[in-house]
C-alpha cells in the first residue's frame, strides 16, 4: 500500500507542476505515462435550435462538449467546476478504472455529487485500452448535452491493425429536446408515465436541414477524393438506438467500444445508446456531395414513443460544385430489426490484436437475469390515478428487483464497501428469478402477478478474479424493447444472442469461444437474449444498467461488489481527500 500512495503522490506533484491551461501535456523521465489534464466548467448557456432558444447545460460552453486525446497509459486529471444549478458527476464510459473506482462518476455508486458551486478533480490512469470512448454526465439527464468524445491513442503510437486513415472525425449521434431535460425527466417520473419523447436527433450537436429552422444547422464533413477516413461514430442519445449511413459509401467497421474487430464490410451500421463504433469510409465516389444520416431503431412502443425523424450531415469532396444536390441514403424503416441484429450478430472481435482477451472457459458464477419493465403502485393521494398502464407507475427490473440509487444514505456505495458500512446495499442479489414464466410472452404483459417488481439496493458479490457468466433475458412486460445493458469497471465478450426465451440446451451450442466481440455495452435483441461473460478482476461496487435513462431512475439496474484481492496491487486504494461529501 505504501508504494502505491508513493506513486499517487508523485502523479500528483507532476500534476500540480503542468500547464494550468484548461489542457495540457507533460512527462517524466520516471514516469513512462504522460499527464493528460483538462479543466472542465459546466455551466448553463442559450443556444439556439429548432427556432427557439433553449438553455442547456454545457462544458466549458461546448455542445458537445470537448474532444479529450489520450494515449494507453496515459493519467488522465480532470478539474471539473460546477457553475450549473444542478448536482452533477461525469462518467468516464467504458473506461476499466482499474484501482481507480472512485474516479467512475456514477452518482451515489461510487461518488456523492459534485455540487452547484464545488469543484472535483478526476485522476485515473489508461490501462490496456485504445479506441473510441466518450464522457458524460451521471446525474439526472444531463448527458443529453453534457458529453464528448475520449480517443484513446495505441502507447508510442504503435500502428493501428487497419489501414492508417487519413483523417479520423468523431461523429456523436444525438438527441435534442426544446425543453429543460432536468425537468423533462422529473415531470415523467412525477406523473408515472414515460417522459416526453425529444424533439430530433443531432449529428454533432446539429439537427440538420430537414428540421424546421435547421437549413444553417448541418454539420458538414470535407473528404478529399480517393483518401481513407475513420468516422468514430459514438451514439450519445439518450434513449433511441440509431442507424447511421453515407448515401452510396460501404463501412468497415474496425472497432467497437474501443476493440478491436475483425473487419466487416456493410452499408449501414446501428449503434445503441452508450456504444462507439469505429468505421473506415474511403472516398471513391464521383465528386460530389452526400448525405450522411440517422434514423430511430425501435420496436413498436405503446407506452414509451419516440420521434421517427431523421438528423443528416453533408458529406462534401473537395472540389464539389456548390449548387450540388447532396444524394439521400436510403434508411432501414424504425422496426427493422433483422438489419439491426445482422449488424450486431456479425460483429466478431480481432484475435491477437492488442489487448486481446481470450474467452475465460472456467466459470465461478452463473447467473440468469431477466429484465424490463413493470409497474409500481401508484401511490396517489385522493384517489388519483397516475399515467402508467392501470394508473399504475411505469417501473423496471432485474430479476424482479427495481434498483434503488441510495442517495439519502449519507455516502456512496462505494465509500460504504471501503470503510465496511452496512445498511447502504445488501449483497442478495438473486442469481436467478425467484419466479420462472414466459418471460417473452405478450400475453403476459401486464399479468398483475409477475409485474409488480419490488424496490431494493441489491449487489451480486464476487471474489476477486472470479468469472461471471450472465444470461441477460429480455421480457414483455409492458412493451418489448432492445435494451442497452452497459456494464461499469469491466469488458465483456458477447458469446452469443438470439430471440424468444433462451434455451439453455440449445443456445450453449451457438457460444463463440474463438473470436467474439468484446464490449462495454450490449443491445439485447428485442424480446431475446444474450450471454456474456467477464472477469472480475477490478475490485470495487459497478453498476451494471439499462443505457436508456429513462429506465435507469425506474430502477433497471444492479450491482457487482467484487472483493479486494490478495497482494496491495490488486486492491482498492483510499478514496481522494477531495472526493466530494453528500
Amino acid at each position: 500500500m505504501a508504494s502505491c500512495n508513493l506513486l499517487l503522490l508523485l502523479l500528483l506533484f507532476l500534476a500540480s507542476s503542468s500547464s494550468s491551461s484548461s489542457s495540457s501535456s507533460s512527462s517524466s523521465s520516471t514516469v513512462s505515462a504522460a499527464i493528460v489534464e483538462h479543466s472542465f466548467s459546466v455551466e448553463d448557456m442559450s443556444v439556439r435550435r429548432l427556432c427557439r432558444d433553449q438553455v442547456i447545460t454545457t462544458v466549458n460552453s461546448e455542445y458537445p462538449g470537448p474532444t479529450i486525446h489520450v494515449q494507453d497509459e496515459d493519467v488522465l486529471i480532470v478539474h471539473v467546476t460546477n457553475n450549473s444549478p444542478y448536482d452533477l458527476t461525469i462518467h468516464w464510459h467504458g473506461v476499466f478504472q482499474l484501482l481507480s473506482g472512485w474516479a467512475d462518476g456514477p452518482e451515489n455508486i461510487t461518488q456523492c455529487p459534485i455540487r452547484p458551486g464545488k469543484k472535483y478533480t478526476y485522476r485515473f490512469k489508461i490501462k490496456g485500452q485504445e479506441g473510441t470512448l466518450w464522457w458524460h454526465a451521471h446525474s439526472s439527464w444531463l448527458r443529453a448535452t453534457v458529453h464528448g468524445a475520449l480517443l484513446i491513442r495505441p502507447k508510442f503510437d504503435l500502428p493501428l491493425p487497419y489501414p492508417t486513415p487519413y483523417k479520423k472525425v468523431p461523429i456523436l449521434l444525438g438527441e435534442w429536446w426544446n425543453a429543460n431535460v432536468v425537468q423533462v425527466e422529473e415531470e415523467g417520473l412525477a406523473t408515472g408515465r414515460g417522459p416526453n419523447a425529444s424533439d430530433a436527433y443531432t449529428i454533432n450537436g446539429l439537427p440538420g436541414n430537414l428540421y424546421p429552422c435547421s437549413q444553417n444547422q448541418t454539420y458538414e464533413l470535407k473528404m478529399v477524393r480517393g483518401q481513407t477516413y475513420l468516422l468514430q461514430v459514438i451514439n450519445v442519445a439518450l434513449n433511441n438506438q440509431l442507424f447511421f449511413k453515407l448515401a452510396n459509401h460501404k463501412f468497415t467497421v474496425v472497432a467497437v467500444d474501443a476493440t478491436y474487430t475483425d473487419p466487416y464490410i456493410t452499408d449501414v451500421i446501428v449503434l445503441a445508446p452508450g456504444q462507439t463504433t469505429d468505421v473506415l469510409v474511403k472516398a471513391n465516389q464521383p465528386i460530389g456531395s452526400y448525405y450522411m444520416a440517422a434514423s430511430p431503431y425501435a420496436h413498436t412502443q405503446p407506452q414509451i414513443g419516440f420521434p421517427n425523424t431523421i438528423t443528416r450531415a453533408v458529406v462534401t469532396y473537395d472540389g464539389a460544385s456548390h449548387s450540388t444536390t447532396p444524394i439521400m441514403p436510403t434508411l432501414p424503416g424504425f422496426n427493422d430489426t433483422p438489419t439491426a441484429h445482422k449488424f450486431y450478430t456479425n460483429i466478431t472481435g480481432l484475435v491477437g490484436a492488442r489487448h486481446w482477451v481470450p474467452v475465460p472457459r472456467h466459470v465461478d458464477n452463473h447467473m440468469f437475469v431477466t429484465f424490463g419493465l413493470n409497474l409500481a403502485s401508484c401511490g396517489a393521494v385522493n384517489g388519483s390515478t397516475c399515467g402508467g398502464p392501470n394508473g399504475q407507475r411505469l417501473s423496471a427490473s432485474m430479476n424482479n428487483v427495481s434498483f434503488v440509487i441510495p442517495n439519502d444514505a449519507g455516502l456512496s456505495m462505494l465509500e460504504a464497501y471501503f470503510h465496511k458500512v452496512e445498511g447502504v446495499y445488501s449483497r442478495d442479489f438473486p442469481d436467478e428469478p425467484a419466479v420462472k414464466f414466459d418471460y417473452t410472452n405478450s400475453s403476459l404483459g401486464l399479468d398483475s402477478s409477475l409485474i409488480f417488481a419490488p424496490k431494493g439496493t441489491k449487489v451480486k458479490k464476487l471474489k476477486f478474479n472470479s468469472t461471471v457468466e450472465i444470461v441477460l433475458q429480455n421480457t414483455a412486460f409492458i412493451a418489448k424493447e432492445n435494451h442497452p445493458l452497459h456494464l461499469h469497471g469491466f469488458n465483456f465478450h458477447v458469446l452469443a444472442q438470439g430471440f424468444g426465451n433462451y434455451d439453455p440446451i440449445r443456445d450453449p451450442y451457438m457460444f463463440n469461444f474463438v473470436n467474439p466481440q468484446i464490449r462495454n455495452t450490449i443491445a439485447v435483441p428485442i424480446g431475446g437474449w444474450a450471454v456474456i461473460r467477464f472477469q472480475a478482476n477490478n475490485p470495487g461496487v459497478w453498476l451494471m444498467h439499462c443505457h436508456l435513462d429513462v429506465h435507469l431512475p425506474w430502477g433497471l439496474a444492479m450491482g457487482f461488489e467484487v472483493e479486494n484481492g490478495p497482494t496491495p496491487s490488486t486492491r482498492l486504494p483510499p478514496p481522494p481527500f477531495d472526493l466530494p461529501k453528500c
